[in-house]
């Protein structure tokens, strides 16, 4: 896999146009994902009332989700780096479209409970398959715009889920949101295939030998990643599970209108991803340090994140509303493009998987108790203020973090695979 690497860096032969292919399957994937998993956002305006879910019920079923697709990462991004990612990545995305389709005939909080365990399983998958791809056919020049990609498939999979579902939702009801949303997912196995065919040397593992577990979970560099992924993850999703609730509930939008405020935000994400992966990776090239040019990246975005979601809580009308929505649809592009990359570059190809299902085990730990955190606070309280501060506060946390915990960016090292490895100094 190293020539596909060069060929990428070259941008030039079929091989090069093979992984660029790949990379925008993979975007593909992440939008996906992230249609299906925010569904049950985007159909809660109508699917709360007819399941009989309170505030606090609905984060429970949107944090279940959470419980395996955090829980499962580790095991998932180790089965990565051993057997054929493209394998186990088209494996995934069928589980987790089925479980999309089904969900459209639950009848309570425990069938609902049961089938975002079976969605969160299969999502987990994606990011250490993606992350271990890039890591195996994309040179260090390319990396942010790859991950840019790939983010724009994140950002614009809330954009595109919460415009379709909520034209579905108005017409046909919420059942019909979770069946068309898993059928379109089903589709993506068909390019997949002949786009792994195009590949070379798919068929090799790239295991690495005498990996020990023990030696990974020493990385300190591993744990402190993870826990700024935990705070780059909160506000995203804060804002991409109890948007549309919010602005229909708290700010009286119709369906309509939330759809295209959200679908701005979102958009705005995906146009943010790409500029700053792009510009990152041209800092890079002209010859700035990776880890000052990544770090500083990741910094800004926390901050802007952390002002933007209080502009939201304190905009007045509608058009001040949608100016801090694109604001913060800004802010959320620069984290998953500058995270992740973060991860690949500690890691390199042979660990990508395994290193990346940690950490984004880790950060989903915000996805975990978020939800069920916002949910409280609006029971508790009878608005979402409270729940804005708070995710306000957790992205200057997550500011400090990458600012001042997190260790130099730059590769582990050999060592990891005897176990004697240790994070940067």
């Amino acid at each position: 896999m190293a020539t596909a690497s060069a060929d990428m860096r070259a941008g030039g032969g079929g091989r090069a146009g093979a992984v660029r292919a790949l990379v925008l399957l993979l975007a593909v994937a992440v939008l996906l994902n992230f249609v299906d998993r925010g569904a049950l956002g985007i159909a809660a305006p109508k699917m709360k009332a007819d399941l009989g879910l309170s505030a606090t019920t609905f984060g429970l079923a949107a944090s279940a989700f959470f419980w395996t697709y955090a829980a499962m990462q580790p095991l998932l991004g180790w089965l990565s780096d051993r057997i054929s990612v493209y394998k186990v990545l088209a494996f995934a995305l069928a589980l987790w479209a089925l479980s999309t389709m089904l969900t459209g005939l639950v009848g309570g909080l425990a069938s609902l409970i049961v089938l975002r365990l079976l969605l969160g399983l299969g999502e987990s998958f994606v990011f250490p398959c993606t992350s271990k791809l890039i890591a195996r056919h994309v040179g260090p020049a390319q990396r942010g715009t790859a991950n840019a990609v790939v983010a724009v498939g994140l950002a614009l999979g809330p954009a595109l889920g919460t415009l379709a579902g909520g034209a579905i939702l108005a017409r046909w009801g919420w059942q019909a949101v979770f069946a068309a949303f898993g059928a379109v997912t089903l589709a993506w196995l068909v390019p997949w295939f002949f786009v792994v065919r195009a590949l070379p040397d798919v068929g090799r593992s790239a295991a690495p030998q005498g990996l020990s577990y023990a030696g990974l979970l020493r990385q300190r560099a591993l744990w402190i990643t993870g826990a700024c992924h935990v705070t780059a993850n909160y506000a995203f999703f804060f804002v991409s599970i109890w948007l549309p609730l919010y602005l229909v509930n708290s700010r009286g939008l119709s369906i309509g209108t939330m759809a295209w405020f959200a679908a701005a935000t979102y958009g705005a994400q995906a146009a943010a991803s790409l500029f700053f992966g792009h510009a990152s990776d041209r800092m890079v090239r002209a010859g700035r340090d990776e880890d000052t040019v990544r770090r500083a990246f990741s910094v800004g975005g926390q901050v802007a994140l952390a002002v933007g979601i209080v502009g939201i809580a304190m905009a007045p009308g509608q058009a001040s509303l949608l100016g801090w929505l694109v604001f913060t649809g800004l802010a959320m592009g620069i984290g998953p493009t500058m995270t992740y990359a973060i991860g690949q570059i500690f890691a390199g190809e042979r660990l990508a998987g395994s290193w990346i299902g940690w950490q984004n085990a880790i950060g989903s730990l915000s996805g975990v108790a978020g939800p069920l955190i916002t949910g409280l606070i609006v029971d508790a309280s009878g608005g979402f203020a409270g729940a804005f501060a708070f995710a306000a506060a957790i992205s200057l946390l997550g500011a400090v973090l990458f600012q001042w915990v997190l260790p130099p960016i730059r590769p582990i090292g050999i060592g990891l695979a005897t176990g004697k490895g240790s994070a940067p100094a």
